[in-house]
């Protein structure tokens, strides 16, 4: 009897885990959610930082006017240990349809971001990267951060650098 009663509980403590497991997992969006066909390009003042795991993220405010940087498809990548095809990327790039003025950005793990040797931005600091939305630019302004561009560097968040 003991067991029997031992195994209704497990399966009554795994049945209330698992969503709240889904929960967490679609708060925090994997590569797969986004649209990997169509990269866009965004750039702002950082007007939130989050600097923690399970990964770094940044609130920008992009400025009304938002263009093309003319240089990007000249734009030097750095080589990543991932197989990315980043001039092919930077041709392909364009500007969200949406007009949010205020995106999430999705960095990568704190641990990858210290293997770029990325200092730690700031509300303030500008930046500009290239990554991926919601197919259709559905959903929450959210953008995964292929390529993160601060100051005069440019990092490659999808993996670590090679």
């Amino acid at each position: 009897m003991t067991l029997h009663l031992t195994r209704r509980r497990l399966f009554a403590l795994a049945s209330l885990a698992t969503p709240l497991a889904l929960q967490r997992a679609y708060a925090h969006h994997g590569w797969s959610s986004f649209d990997q066909d169509r990269p866009i390009y965004l750039e702002g003042q950082v007007v939130e930082s989050r600097w923690r795991n399970p990964h770094a993220e940044l609130v920008v405010e992009t400025p009304a006017a938002l263009a093309l940087p003319a240089d990007l498809k000249q734009r030097t990548l750095p080589p990543q240990s991932a197989g990315i095809d980043g001039a092919a990327l930077l041709a392909n790039t364009v500007l969200p349809t949406r007009k949010d003025r205020r995106w999430e950005l999705e960095l990568a793990p704190l641990t990858r971001m210290r293997a770029w040797q990325a200092a730690e931005i700031r509300t303030g600091d500008r930046v500009a990267a290239v990554g991926f939305t919601f197919k259709g630019e559905q959903g929450d302004a959210v953008m995964r951060v292929e390529y993160l561009f601060v100051g005069d560097k440019t990092y490659g968040l999808r993996s670590s650098p090679a």
